[in-house]
């Protein structure tokens, strides 16, 4: 049975409060009080809908502003949602100075009721139990940071307009657009590497194409636009689409409309659209490699990443995440001081090379207790990449990663662009962008 989330309605109307409750979504027990001697003590409550004039005839009653105060003495990470008919700006003020969130005009909208607590809802499921499907996703840690994250994720839910997410790589983009995505219920969500879509293919990747519509097109192929119809199509590494191709996208996110290469008509699709950068889109519009329209209508909504360098209060649960996550699973434990290295490294590769570094370490380190020793074998805190400390537990996987995480960096130091990168090293730029991806390197 899934978990309740205890809900609180402070209103002295009790018609209105009995109204209140049958607008309330599944997921929420319900705690209707007219006066704070009602308000049950031992009752944690995820969120509360005060009434900004209570009836204060009676003398042990207080006003709305003081019983929001009262609920979060108690219980300080409560979401408050004030409620008044009177919209003078004083009086809202009042209610965002005693605690409040949200504020939501009277009479009420039954919408606006059951969309605001849906939000709610959506963010203490993220606290609470991050994910229970197969995929274990799980954004660890209790940084504000990490808790702003979930509150934006959460005010996201039920809505359609276009999503851009921005961080350094390693940050884990792809991550928050799978919850974006798992809290609308069970829905497609289909990936696009844009830094791996060559440009030629484009529009049969994006869009489909017909039978017979070029040269070894032996069958009709439904795009990816298509096959995300109903739910969310994810473009990583926006920044990678060439400008050519930015024109197309943007058309259809103007009007939602496909057609296939070879059709002769088009078709709408329903889709909302997440993108992902590594590199910031305002500093690439300046220098003429992204379309300022196209960015405007990415940007509808907007999540920025924070590196993890800025906020290594999370490397503890972090870390504890990795160890749940080890399949078969190892049963070993981090020293405070092997954490409190982690916390001093630098972490250009953000979480993603932390948990690359975890994963090492628990095949490597010797005993049950991860030491500090152990974790300056991967790292340091001052960011040497050459330092590497070969032993009888040293893999040669590990050995050779290092070897070519070494031979990429020497390229990205003398080139411009990882596009030079790759032309220098001899290989395709989208198998060089997926190495910079899996090493962890900032090539910014």
């Amino acid at each position: 049975m899934a978990e309740l989330f205890n809900l609180l309605i402070a209103e002295d109307d009790q018609i209105l409060a009995t109204s209140i409750k049958l607008m309330v979504p599944n997921g929420f027990k319900v705690f209707i009080a007219n006066k704070p001697a009602l308000v049950p003590d031992h009752v944690f409550f995820h969120a509360a809908m005060v009434d900004m004039h209570l009836d204060t005839q009676v003398g042990d009653i207080p006003d709305g502003p003081e019983i929001i105060r009262q609920i979060l003495h108690k219980n300080p990470q409560t979401e408050i949602v004030s409620m008044s008919g009177d919209l003078d700006r004083k009086n809202m003020e009042m209610a965002i100075k005693a605690g409040a969130q949200r504020f939501l005009a009277k009479p009420l909208s039954p919408e606006e009721v059951t969309l605001t607590l849906e939000k709610i809802l959506a963010y203490w499921q993220l606290r609470k139990s991050e994910s229970t499907n197969k995929t274990q996703l799980k954004l660890a840690g209790q940084s504000p940071a990490t808790e702003d994250l979930r509150k934006k994720i959460a005010s996201l839910k039920n809505e359609t307009a276009a999503v851009l997410i921005e961080g350094e790589t390693g940050t884990g983009k792809e991550v928050v657009a799978r919850f974006l995505n798992q809290q609308e219920g069970s829905r497609p969500f289909v990936t696009i590497n844009c830094a791996a879509l060559s440009e030629n293919l484009f529009e049969s990747e994006f869009f489909g194409h017909v039978k017979g519509a070029f040269t070894g097109a032996d069958t009709q192929k439904i795009g990816l636009a298509e096959a995300a119809h109903g739910g969310d199509l994810f473009l990583d590494e926006i920044e990678a689409l060439p400008l050519s191709q930015q024109a197309k996208l943007l058309r259809f996110l103007e009007t939602g409309e496909i057609r296939k290469v070879g059709a002769k008509e088009s078709q709408i699709v329903q889709t909302r659209i997440i993108a992902a950068s590594n590199q910031p889109l305002k500093q690439l519009i300046a220098d003429k490699k992204f379309r300022e329209d196209l960015y405007f209508r990415l940007s509808s909504q907007k999540i920025e990443l924070a590196p993890l360098r800025n906020r290594t209060e999370d490397i503890d649960d972090l870390c504890q995440l990795f160890l749940e996550l080890e399949k078969p699973r190892r049963n070993k434990t981090f020293e405070p001081e092997a954490i409190s290295a982690l916390k001093k490294y630098n972490w250009p590769g953000n979480v993603r090379e932390l948990k690359r570094v975890c994963e090492q370490l628990l095949l490597t380190s010797p005993l049950p207790i991860i030491r500090k020793s152990d974790v300056e074998r991967f790292i340091n805190p001052d960011y040497n990449v050459q330092s590497f400390t070969m032993s009888m537990d040293t893999s040669l996987e590990d050995y050779m990663n290092h070897q070519e995480k070494l031979f990429i960096l020497k390229y990205l130091e003398k080139a411009e662009s990882v596009e030079q990168a790759a032309e220098m090293m001899k290989v395709s730029k989208s198998n060089l962008y997926k190495k910079i991806k899996d090493h962890g390197i900032n090539h910014e």
